[in-house]
């Protein structure tokens, strides 16, 4: 007879089933790390929230002046809802993005991602950065507002200056006039001898030039006490904007010093003396008075009148040199309209940005820190379904899912009909029971 007892014996495993094994292996171990990550990443991710939402707060309140308790109670309110927005929207995406498979889904929920991030840098991260370096950027306002001060003082004193030493171009020319008014004197020029007509041109010329130096050397020292003045509340507005204390307070004595200091730029460009010097040497061709001749013959009249059309010509000449230097000295540049303008701490982080990179980097990652989580667990979820197979289902069953399994099997089981009653022992004396004879015996 043949044997037909069944082989039991188990077939070795061949390739693709050892593949496939070390495979739901590596899921398995994949699936256990993260269910070790996800007991405390609620947690790591609240504190996150909870960390922006403390220095929105603070940026908040650098926006507020009013003290009160409602602008206590309206920053608090926002910072609330900025650590309620940032939890709720990265636990989605941490729940949602790494679980989708379909490339369209993926992408919105990319996308999602994306402008959510935006959104929240638009209504947190600009507040922390303010809250950790507003202070900083202050203080690089004022400091940037001291060199811009500096360079326009400098630029009015230095033009003042340049103006005030057009004294001696005009000392030059006025010079120039003295001595040929002696020259005259003597009888050299017109070839009449003493204080004639030609003199007292000369002279005439002479003492407006003498008048214009006088001016021009006596404002010599108003420029100088002005720049030294500019200088000591340049020094005053340093030490304000690195000193210690309240910033609201330095702000304000730094205004002050501010409009004191405009003040002062504005009355050393008023100092300069080119535009003076400009007019004067265009009055000094055009107004001319022409005296009498008083040579006592034609002859010497006629050369008196030669000599005056000539030194009208000489006044000419100088006068167009006087102006042509006046106007260099206008033409140079001028100082920039320096203005302060008090500026707080979240417009300044934002107008300096590029001199608080590492603040901004600190403040963006605190918010968007969880979205590489985001994209660990998505690497993550590949790799467990690349180790199951695409057609795997999953059939995972914890210990206190599979109790909750029993208990609903147990309840879902129909009852057991109750057991029949024992029959009675019968009487003593009764007949006994006739046996049932069924047909077929």
């Amino acid at each position: 007879m043949a044997d037909t007892t069944p082989d039991t014996q188990a077939r070795p495993a061949g390739p693709a089933s050892l593949a496939g094994d070390a495979g739901h292996r590596y899921a398995r171990e994949l699936e256990r790390h993260l269910d070790w990550l996800d007991s405390f990443t609620s947690t790591a991710l609240g504190v996150l929230a909870a960390a922006s939402g403390i220095y929105t707060y603070l940026g908040v309140r650098t926006l507020l002046d009013d003290p009160g308790i409602w602008t206590t109670f309206a920053a608090l309110a926002y910072s609330i809802a900025v650590s309620v927005g940032i939890f709720v929207f990265w636990s989605y995406l941490l729940r949602l993005l790494p679980a989708v498979r379909g490339a369209a889904s993926r992408i919105g929920l990319l996308l999602t991602m994306g402008l959510g991030s935006v959104a929240i840098i638009a209504m947190s991260s600009w507040l922390n950065a303010a809250a950790l370096a507003g202070g900083a950027a202050v203080e690089t306002h004022m400091a940037t507002t001291v060199q811009t001060y500096q360079t326009s003082l400098e630029r009015a004193h230095a033009n003042a200056v340049a103006g005030q030493s057009l004294s001696r171009d005009v000392a030059r020319v006025r010079q120039s006039f003295q001595d040929l008014s002696e020259q005259e004197e003597g009888g050299t020029l017109s070839g009449f001898q003493g204080r004639g007509a030609v003199f007292r041109v000369l002279t005439q010329k002479s003492a407006e030039l003498q008048g214009l130096e006088t001016q021009l050397l006596g404002i010599e020292a108003p420029i100088e006490d002005t720049f030294a003045q500019g200088n000591v509340i340049l020094s005053r507005m340093r030490s304000i904007s690195v000193e210690a204390g309240g910033l609201q307070d330095r702000t304000v004595r730094f205004s002050e010093d501010a409009v004191e200091l405009a003040g002062l730029i504005t009355q050393l460009r008023q100092l300069n003396p080119a535009p003076l010097v400009l007019r004067a040497a265009q009055d000094l061709s055009d107004a001319v008075v022409l005296p009498e001749l008083d040579g006592r013959t034609a002859q010497i009249q006629a050369g008196q009148s030669s000599t005056i059309n000539a030194v009208l010509t000489l006044v000419a000449q100088r006068a167009a040199t006087l102006s042509q230097a006046a106007s260099e000295v206008i033409a140079l540049p001028q100082p920039d309209e320096a203005l302060y303008t008090a500026m707080s701490a979240a417009d300044a982080v934002i107008v300096y940005a590029r001199n608080f990179v590492p603040a901004w980097a600190g403040a963006i990652s605190i918010d968007l820190l969880p979205a590489v989580l985001v994209f660990i667990i998505m690497v993550v979820q590949a790799a467990i379904r690349g180790g199951r197979g695409e057609g795997h289902l999953d059939t995972r069953m914890t210990v206190g899912e599979l109790r909750a399994a029993l208990a609903a099997a147990e309840l879902l089981r129909p009852a057991a009909p109750p057991a029949a009653a024992p029959a009675a022992a019968p009487a003593e004396g009764s007949p006994p029971p006739r046996a049932l004879i069924r047909p077929e015996d």
